[in-house]
């Protein structure tokens, strides 16, 4: 069955423009809620090492079992939230995630830790695809929701920005768990407001709920991202690639079940209307440079040019305010030019904040890193609200929460895979470029050669001299590695820019085509 795009009611009635925008700053809480946690935990680290003494094993738990539960969870709760209503998921949510950080805050073993993390990852997939498909909701006309969807997409590169700040301060005058108490207040203040502001929104005749195509969602998507973090960890093995394989069969099976059932879990049908799987591609490239340019840049700033974590993050400040002009920028844009042309400028722009990154080595100072991010996250996000925004005007309301979750599964995989590919790339650079061998070091040098984290504490127990050479040298390898990353980052952010040009060029901000085109005239529910 199809129907127009835009055609369907949200089941709700209008609300005042007030109303609109005090909703969309409730859920903007639970945005920045949630980057903020995705980037402050990595400052953490070596506190609650000390602290809870966790193995390497427990210490990759602490660190992933976030991402893994929310990234295998967010299709599941996308199209729970369209089933028992946004809202009702959304608040239920942000109590668990309430309950859950204040749990970890005050963690006293790994494994409580852990199970702590893990309960936030499934918070956390109640809460991202509500928002969105709340956004849809609340703000019917097209144009207010694409200055909405602009706001919510900033809220994601403020958290980040905010997160290594806020997170860094709060290291240096408290104790580690203070870091995850940030979230309480937050959340309980959506909890107070969110009955009052938001509306209620499901679908209306949802069809029976199928618990086998949850589980296969979870098997698909979960393997697939550990075997991407793993592999910047530890490198590629064959162990990982299977695991990976495994992932992808188990999504194939998952998607011939959809094709299968009368009212899937996901509308498989939605990625052959070509707007739709061009703005998913588009989330998954934009994440994926952001996520990866993050990753890679606090090493450098923190290990090369020997900074700490609130100094680090005042060099993201800059790129914060371009991803919050360019996310409501881009939007605005749509009054002149096409949705495939804005979002292929976005992509060319952080291909751009890429080859600025070329220029860095090991001895350069942080501007080139605060003009390269600038660039990066002000493409990215302005190409990344447009996809958003493609997203939810292509999608029949009912469909907002299984739609959404769709898209947030693309940021989830695409910051998988740029701290996979681009991280795995800088460490292999490293590796083959550092050069330790007339320095004596004996089984130092192996520690030293295998990643810039280890050469830096090899060198702490070093003659000042030799130490002064173990680091050069690491820092010179590194970001030898960094520039090879940012190379591969810059061609592939431009042959994302041709691809939503070619797609989307005959594609309106509403996500129909503006010429007779029959894949993308109608969208399948």
């Amino acid at each position: 069955m199809s129907t127009s795009p835009t055609s369907e009611p949200t089941g709700a009635p209008e609300l005042s423009p007030a109303r609109q925008w005090a909703a969309l700053a409730v859920l903007m809480s639970g945005v920045l809620v949630i980057s903020i946690d995705n980037t402050v935990l990595g400052f953490a680290v070596p506190a609650l090492s000390a602290d809870l003494r966790p193995s390497a094993t427990e210490l990759l738990w602490i660190v992933d079992a976030y991402a893994f539960v929310l990234a295998g969870l967010l299709i599941t709760m996308g199209n729970l939230g369209d089933r028992i209503g946004r809202r009702r998921l959304l608040l239920t949510g942000a109590a668990g995630f309430a309950l859950a950080s204040t749990v970890a805050a005050f963690a006293t073993s790994p494994t409580m830790l852990i199970a702590a993390r893990a309960l936030l990852g499934v918070a956390g997939a109640t809460l991202m695809p509500s928002t969105l498909s709340l956004i849809r909701t609340i703000f019917p006309d097209p144009a207010r929701r694409r200055v909405a969807i602009g706001v919510w997409t900033s809220g994601f590169a403020v958290g980040a920005a905010l997160g290594p700040i806020v997170g860094g301060w709060m290291l240096e005058h408290l104790w580690w768990g203070s870091v995850f108490l940030l979230a309480v207040p937050v959340m309980g203040v959506l909890l107070v407001a969110g009955p009052f502001l938001l509306p209620e929104s499901r679908n209306d005749a949802p069809g029976p709920f199928d618990p086998r195509s949850s589980l296969l969602s979870f098997g698909a998507v979960l393997p697939v991202v550990y075997a991407m973090k793993q592999t910047a960890e530890e490198g590629p093995t064959l162990g990982l690639a299977a695991l990976a394989l495994v992932g992808a069969a188990v999504g194939v099976v998952f998607v011939r079940r959809q094709q299968r059932l009368a009212e899937p879990m996901l509308d498989v049908t939605l990625f052959e209307h070509r707007p739709f799987a061009t703005a998913i591609v588009t989330n998954l490239l934009s994440n994926l440079a952001f996520v990866g340019a993050i990753f890679l840049v606090a090493q450098y700033l923190q290990l090369v040019l020997d900074l700490g974590p609130l100094a680090a993050g005042f060099h993201l400040l800059p790129g914060m305010a371009a991803a919050f002009v360019a996310s409501l920028g881009a939007a605005a844009l749509l009054r002149w030019a096409s949705p495939g042309s804005i979002i292929a400028a976005g992509l060319t722009a952080t291909s751009l904040g890429f080859l600025v990154l070329l220029l860095l080595d090991g001895a350069a100072d942080g501007h080139w890193i605060t003009l390269g991010m600038a660039f990066v996250a002000f493409g990215a996000s302005g190409a990344s609200s447009l996809g958003a925004n493609l997203v939810m005007a292509i999608v029949p309301a009912r469909r907002a929460g299984s739609a959404s979750a769709v898209s947030e599964t693309a940021f989830e995989l695409g910051a998988a895979v740029g701290i996979a590919v681009l991280g795995s790339l800088t460490s292999a650079v490293y590796r083959r470029r550092i050069d330790l061998d007339d320095l004596g070091l004996g089984a130092a040098a192996d520690r030293a050669a295998d990643t810039l984290a280890e050469a830096t504490e090899v060198s702490a127990d070093l003659a000042p001299a030799v130490a002064n050479d173990v680091l050069a040298a690491a820092h010179d390898a590194f970001a030898a590695g960094l520039r090879s990353a940012g190379l591969l980052a810059a061609v592939l952010m431009l042959g994302g820019a041709v691809l939503a040009h070619r797609s989307l060029r005959s594609t309106r901000p509403t996500g129909v085509a503006s010429t007779a085109e029959p894949a993308a005239g109608t969208a399948a529910t």
